[in-house]
């Protein structure tokens, strides 16, 4: 969450608002500023919730906004999400700690708000924060709250019953903030500590997200009982010209094989992934790197780099991400909130804003510089009619229509290859910005190995479409693959939507001269996973005439080099049952 929209909505008092900037054009929209002491809202403005451009299958609640995945934690069976939440409408405020449940990840029920401003410690903001699961079997909540000088101090929550299965009520002792930010460090920006580990010293540890100028700092805390934490000399990792560093996440990985870890595991058999958002660039980025636990430091590796061109879990619309461990499938499953892209009279005029991503496994890539990804096996449950393409040539300027299924809802998995990469374009070094090499060379560009793969959520005449695809470039000593997924030619809405070509590399061996490519296409979500997890891209898109039974789905050539779909196949996906 942008935190000048935080800190100015609590300056004004008497209202919360939205900002949305758009080319230049500011949206602005202001409402009387409520409490969630208040009622629960009457369920007959359900009538008033617009179902053009809703998920089907991604987590989000029935009305109102949601932003960033709090607390995700897999307990007694039951997966849990908490999420930042406004009760009372589609924009930024007001916000609460709602609380979903679920036995597989896909289908979700609500329950209570888990945690709401209440107390002096919280008065002003309930933000975000992380579970761990004490010994005992014993879960514990640590969240960001704003005090009333406006101070971002740590809190924590327990549950009221722990035979409760749901673990529906929770307590804030009284004896919070258990962490209060010391002179050295800025009461403004100090939120969002992460799930606790616990090290040999018999001491638990959290990072806390900060600044110090324009350094980006992750603060690191220890506790013997969890109660009383004492600020460690120096941070577990800082980095200059990073800004704020929100929604830290700290975990290990293993250096073979893709299974998860507990938190609290270390070894010269694992490598850590530290992962922050930047509130400025409102993008992530994650590097690898190795933590020395009898020092509390952290080393990026040097494949690993800090900063605006270091290594993203998703290029495109994703961001406040939190992973946690899985001990039933003894996974580390990822969850990243995809905001809208549309502007906030669009949001209360359609009654809700924001979704999660699908939930992803990740584990460190063979090549053990950068992370994989995958949307969890549960999500396969949803498919449906299933279509298959297989050994389909496609040469320049060729699109082949997937039939059979239901475009605006599915998954696709396909395989493209080629003969020769002889055709490929020259690439430009000074072509760091994947992102704007795609807005320069985007679909409709002619190349000659790409662009090439889909065309979702496209009209029936391409007035729309939001194309997913690769492009190979040839470099001094090796070639260089683009992955694109660019909304620019998404919607015939001119006004008020954000629509960016959002890229990034791939770092793939070619030499069996296949891509890969996965791509989840939910109403007003494309969500694509490049080169087996590699790359990923989520967009957030507004079509207006590919909607519901009039969005089509193509793959597409538009390279002078042939190229074949050696196997598709792509499967209507049922609905699932969220909130």
């Amino acid at each position: 969450m942008n935190f000048f929209t935080k800190i100015l909505s609590l300056l004004l008092g008497f209202a919360f608002f939205s900002l949305f900037i758009n080319n230049g054009v500011v949206f602005v929209h202001a409402l009387p500023k409520f409490y969630p002491e208040l009622q629960p809202l009457n369920r007959a403005d359900d009538a008033a919730i617009k179902p053009l451009h809703r998920t089907r299958f991604h987590f989000q609640p029935q009305r109102h906004w949601i932003n960033d995945p709090n607390g995700p934690m897999y307990f007694n069976g039951i997966y849990h999400l908490f999420y930042q939440y406004n009760p009372k409408g589609a924009i930024w405020g007001n916000i609460v700690w709602a609380h979903s449940v679920s036995r597989d990840l896909v289908n979700w029920k609500a329950l209570k708000h888990a945690i709401y401003p209440s107390k002096p410690f919280d008065i002003n903001g309930c933000w975000s924060g992380s579970a761990t699961v004490l010994p005992g079997n014993k879960p514990v909540i640590l969240y960001t709250g704003v005090d009333p000088q406006n101070r971002q101090v740590q809190n924590y929550a327990i549950p009221a019953n722990l035979s409760d299965p749901y673990l529906t009520e929770w307590i804030k002792p009284d004896d919070n903030p258990i962490v209060d930010p010391d002179s050295g460090v800025n009461a403004s920006a100090f939120r969002d500590p992460t799930t606790a580990w616990l090290s040999n010293s018999g001491h638990w540890k959290t990072i806390i997200g900060s600044k110090r100028r324009k350094r980006g700092v992750a603060y690191l805390y220890r506790s013997r009982d969890f109660v009383k934490w004492t600020k460690a000399k120096h941070p577990l990792h800082s980095a200059p010209n990073t800004g704020m560093w929100e929604c830290p996440d700290f975990f290990p990985v293993p250096l073979s094989g893709n299974q998860g870890l507990d938190v609290s595991v270390t070894g010269n058999w694992v490598k850590h992934v530290l992962k922050v958002s930047l509130d400025v660039t409102r993008y992530e980025y994650y590097t690898v790197g190795k933590y020395y636990h009898e020092r509390d430091r952290y080393v990026p590796d040097n494949t690993s780099v800090d900063g605006w061109s270091g290594l993203r879990y998703d290029y495109g619309n994703f961001y406040a991400s939190k992973t946690f461990y899985d001990p039933a499938k003894k996974r580390r499953v990822l969850w990243g909130w995809a905001n809208e892209s549309d502007s906030a009279v669009d949001d209360i005029s359609k009654g809700w804003a924001g979704i999660q991503a699908i939930p992803r496994t990740v584990w460190l890539d063979p090549n053990r510089k950068q992370l994989l990804q995958w949307p969890v096996e549960e999500l396969n449950g949803l498919r449906g009619k299933q279509v298959k393409l297989s050994h389909q040539k496609l040469y320049k300027e060729q699109h082949v229509e997937v039939k059979g299924i239901t475009a605006a809802q599915a998954d696709v998995e396909v395989t493209f290859s080629f003969s020769s990469l002889d055709k490929a374009e020259p690439f430009d070094p000074s072509w760091v910005d994947a992102q704007a090499v795609c807005g320069k060379l985007g679909s409709k560009v002619q190349g000659g190995v790409g662009p090439f793969g889909l065309l979702t959520l496209a009209s029936e005449n391409l007035e729309e479409f939001t194309p997913v695809f690769f492009r190979i470039f040839k470099a001094h000593h090796n070639h260089v693959v683009l992955l694109c997924s660019d909304a620019t030619s998404s919607s015939l809405k001119k006004d008020g939507l954000y629509k960016p070509s959002f890229a990034g590399f791939v770092d793939i061996d070619l030499s069996s001269k296949k891509l890969p490519l996965r791509t989840l296409i939910d109403h007003s979500v494309v969500e694509s996973f490049g080169g087996g997890g590699k790359t990923c891209i989520t967009s957030r898109v507004y079509p207006t005439k590919a909607v519901f039974e009039d969005a089509h789905l193509y793959v597409f050539n538009n390279g002078s080099e042939a190229i074949t779909v050696d196997y598709l196949s792509a499967w209507s996906m049922r609905s699932a049952t969220v909130n």
